[in-house]
């Protein structure tokens, strides 16, 4: 569970956004970049953070809204990282532009940020079967936690899943989980791809 609250940072025009996003937390970055993830259950065709979105919908930046679209976080080992990648994504607009367009007040960027609230799941695993039963029960919060907050927001850089199978000597299996891409697909989908690799190879599969 998270609790969202204001970091007192807004922007009313792109200089003001770049500026609050080198001022920000990390737990903001990571807000306007994942919040909307927890919830999708259906592929959208919107920009896949909230400041390509702000700045296609409200700024009217198509072409900065696009290099922001573009910016992936798959990529992005760090929350620094992706923060580095969504300043790149601007500057060279404003190097160009030294009087950008703003918006009215009501329309402002807001930064947000998160505070997390762990809990634990009924669920444990010590082998590849109960591992298995507890991914086809938890919710898709819990598939969330330990697939983007573990990966982003600790040095590991890597999924709580992958790390676990890796422990257990199931290193193709975690090195299959690791290069899923679980930006371009549902929180279902990818429990789904999951469930199928340990099936195989609880079956016997290579």
């Amino acid at each position: 569970m998270s609790l969202v609250m204001m970091t007192g940072f807004r922007a009313g025009d792109i200089r003001e956004l770049l500026d609050g996003l080198k001022k920000v937390p990390e737990s903001s970055v990571y807000y306007h970049t994942h919040h909307f993830l927890k919830q999708h259950q259906f592929l959208v065709q919107e920009p896949p953070n909230d400041f390509a979105y702000w700045v296609t919908h409200i700024l009217n930046e198509s072409k900065i809204g696009e290099r922001l679209t573009a910016v992936d976080a798959m990529r992005c080992g760090s929350l620094e990282d992706l923060r580095a990648a969504l300043i790149a994504s601007i500057e060279p607009y404003l190097a160009e532009n030294s009087s950008p367009r703003k918006v009215p007040p009501q329309e402002e960027f807001h930064f947000m940020k998160s505070m997390l609230f762990i809990m634990k799941t009924p669920y444990t695993a010590m082998t590849l079967t109960e591992f298995l039963e507890g991914l086809k029960n938890v919710s898709i919060y819990s598939l969330y936690y330990h697939l983007f907050e573990a990966r982003l927001r600790t040095p590991r850089r890597n999924n709580d899943f992958s790390l676990w199978l890796e422990s257990v000597g199931e290193t193709k299996i975690a090195g299959e989980v690791a290069r899923l891409d679980p930006y371009s697909q549902t929180m279902e989908d990818v429990r789904g791809r999951i469930i199928r690799l340990v099936e195989q190879r609880l079956a016997g599969g290579a």
